[in-house]
């Protein structure tokens, strides 16, 4: 019986503690400091594709590599904005495919459809430019909000102390 207490107190502290994520954390993903894209964003088995960087904010100075299981690696030099490749043959129609680019140690995806013969809506869709990160900061809480780290705190707090109470108050009626 005691263990089934301890199993439920830990698990409602993990999942308290899996709540107070921040969003910063929860939704981080792709960001880079340079844009890319691929023209179009559906294409049909053996077509050619074009993939773009955005060099025009700095943020990528040196060669890229784009990568895919659609396709083989394709090197951009670093004097270059876009480059054109093949699609295999043999890929599988209906499937999405991740398209990766890494420059100078900084990787971001986007995706690459696969369609029948010819594609349906061949829209030119280049992944947004993001405009970079804010920082200045410099390891300080510069950005958190005081009033959220209490929040959490406190719902934590109140969680932890909830189940030390529900355990403790089993154990004495256990005793009875």
């Amino acid at each position: 019986m005691h263990a089934i207490r301890v199993a439920s107190a830990a698990l409602l502290g993990a999942c308290a503690l899996a709540v107070s994520t921040p969003p910063a954390v929860a939704t981080e993903r792709d960001v880079t400091p340079f844009g890319f894209g691929v023209l179009p964003s559906t294409i049909a088995a053996g077509g050619r594709v074009t993939l773009q960087i955005d060099r025009s904010n700095g943020g990528c100075e040196g060669a890229v590599t784009v990568t895919s299981g659609i396709f083989d690696s394709v090197h951009i030099a670093a004097s270059r904005s876009s480059a054109t490749t093949t699609v295999d043959h043999d890929v599988r129609v209906g499937a999405v495919y991740q398209v990766t680019f890494t420059c100078d140690g900084v990787s971001g995806s986007t995706q690459l459809a696969v369609v029948g013969l010819h594609p349906t809506s061949p829209t030119p869709a280049p992944h947004p430019v993001p405009r970079g990160v804010r920082a200045g900061a410099g390891g300080t809480v510069a950005g958190f909000d005081i009033k959220e780290i209490g929040l959490g705190a406190a719902l934590i707090a109140g969680s932890v102390g909830t189940a030390y109470h529900f355990s403790r108050r089993r154990s004495g009626e256990d005793d009875a």
